[in-house]
């Protein structure tokens, strides 16, 4: 079974503004990796290098870590171009105030550090709603392709972005590459700038930020869909982040390369990725969304193997080129079925926990293959690596990507009634207790209860904190359902702004089974008893 619409891995570029972002984001990423280099190269005369210089990617990657769920919320709940806007300025006058210190020769270790944190939770604060906006720039047939364009401007400038830092830093020092990177924001800024996006017409307060993260969670919860690709998206990167965390160690001990031949490996994952987003369009039309993340793990499985057993360059090159493809067909295919399957209201609180998901497995992996290393030697870490990432190819017999994967109606729907009040309750007044009473034929109570099964994980991804279905004892073939919402602002949430068409189907499928309409009421909680 494939994504919905797929098509070809250029079509996104069709559409001005997503071609003008994807142009921009590339050369700010470009600068990113440069900045990596330049931050790393300013610390390895050091007599603490040996400390200082990995903390330059622990500081730029814990903050995606720590602030990765608010920044969801945050992108959930007010206007996601204006974050970004902000997100990139800020970033773009912390780079530069970086670059003017740097200059000056005022940037020690500790000022380093601190900003490069800094610059980091702007990074975090951006990556939810960078995500999320996607739906908006594209049609949801070709957001698989985005994603893999994505996939393709980041692996694309690890590629580049480190040998041009090399050559300026060697040149000119580090000040340069970090003015580039500050100058390199501009453009994003610009861009988001001169994008007209519709606004959103809200007729009733926002939601609120803690209530907002309770509703992101609830909503994970309970969305088999969803949960199935963040359990697809751990199997992947906790064994894969080996690969990444030892390169530096085999191309060092194995294989006796230097700074530059190291950076030659790094290219080549990079120029694999770039080649798998030439096929992946493809591939993606022949195969389904299961056998590709399979053949995923399976490639990185072998270039993880090679690195370990062949201690021949060529080789590693060719194997790594194998592997920079399967990471983008893995990742390309995870990042896309999540965002298809998020509706609008929580994308980007679903995508912050695929991104914690993503950076926290590299990041705790990569510990972890570094410890078992210590403990072993780096190819025994490797090949134990490769054998998990064969367990997870063959996993996917067992948890594969759900059938609906990328095929829900996520389309906005306001189909429930208007109740009917005799008061008006205030947004924070609640719990509310919501009854619906079903005529249920005995002979369809089979069917009936397998899709109030479905309906009962509905109603709580739109907001229900509790769920129950009730048989009445006195009345036959009545069944009463009975959900509580946190307070009456939430349910006018769930009223005007969570349900899709999907939400909708789930109770045309119900209502089949049943005698009449079914009758609901609305009870609210009295405070003063």
């Amino acid at each position: 079974m494939a994504l919905a619409g797929s098509t070809s891995t250029w079509a996104p570029l069709g559409s001005p503004i997503f071609r003008a972002l994807w142009i921009a984001q590339f050369v700010s990423n470009l600068g990113t990796w440069m900045q990596t280099v330049g931050a790393q190269w300013m610390l390895v005369d050091d007599p603490r290098a040996a400390v200082l210089v990995p903390l330059v990617q622990t500081a730029t990657t814990l903050p995606v870590m720590l602030l990765a769920l608010p920044s969801g919320v945050l992108a959930d709940l007010i206007d996601r171009r204006r974050l970004l806007i902000a997100t990139q300025g800020a970033m773009a006058a912390g780079v530069g105030l970086l670059a003017v210190l740097t200059g000056a020769g005022l940037t020690t270790p500790t000022v380093l550090l601190m900003l490069l944190f800094v610059i980091g939770c702007g990074q975090a604060l951006t990556a939810p709603a960078w995500q999320a906006i996607q739906p908006d720039l594209v049609p949801a047939h070709q957001i698989p392709a985005a994603a893999a364009l994505g996939s393709m401007s980041m692996n694309g400038a690890r590629a580049i972005g480190p040998a041009i830092a090399g050559a300026l830093v060697s040149l000119t020092g580090p000040t340069l590459v970090f003015a580039l990177n500050a100058v390199s924001f501009i453009g994003i800024v610009l861009v988001l700038i001169s994008w007209r996006r519709p606004a959103v017409q809200r007729d009733f307060p926002p939601e609120r930020a803690l209530a907002a993260l309770s509703a992101g969670g609830r909503y994970i919860r309970s969305s088999p869909i969803v949960r199935r690709i963040l359990l697809r998206t751990v199997l992947f990167i906790a064994p894969a982040s080996a690969l990444w965390g030892l390169l530096p160690v085999i191309a060092a001990n194995q294989l006796g390369l230097g700074s530059a031949g190291y950076g030659l490996l790094l290219g080549a994952l990079g120029a694999g990725a770039v080649l798998g987003a030439f096929v992946l369009s493809g591939l993606r039309t022949r195969f389904g969304q299961n056998v590709l993340l399979t053949a995923g793990a399976a490639g990185f499985a072998v270039a993880t193997a090679v690195l370990a057993l062949v201690p021949d360059f060529a080789a590693v090159l060719a194997a790594l080129v194998v592997g920079g493809g399967a990471w983008l067909l893995s990742l390309s295919t995870l990042n896309a079925s999540m965002q298809l399957s998020l509706p609008a209201w929580v994308r980007a609180r679903g995508l912050s926990v695929y991104q914690l998901i993503f950076m926290g497995g590299q990041a705790i992996g990569s510990l972890l293959w570094g410890l078992l290393a210590g403990a072993t030697n780096s190819v025994t870490s490797l090949l134990v690596s490769a054998g998990l990432l064969v367990v997870c190819a063959l996993s996917s017999l067992w948890w594969p990507l759900h059938a609906g994967t990328g095929n829900l109606d996520l389309t906005p729907s306001s189909h429930w009634p208007e109740p009917t009040l005799v008061f008006e309750p205030e947004p924070l007044d609640g719990p509310v207790l919501v009854l619906t009473s079903y005529c249920v034929p005995a002979h369809n109570e089979g069917a009936f209860l397998a899709a109030m099964a479905v309906l009962g994980r509905s109603r709580q991804r739109t907001g229900a904190s509790q769920w129950r279905l009730f048989r009445s004892v006195e009345q036959e073939s009545t069944f009463v359902e009975t959900f509580i919402v946190r307070s009456w602002g939430e349910h006018m949430h769930q009223h005007y702004t969570r349900l899709t068409g999907q939400d909708q189907l789930i109770e045309q499928n119900v209502e089949q089974y049943t005698d009449g309409t079914p009758v609901s009421q609305h009870y609210l909680a009295v405070r003063d008893v």
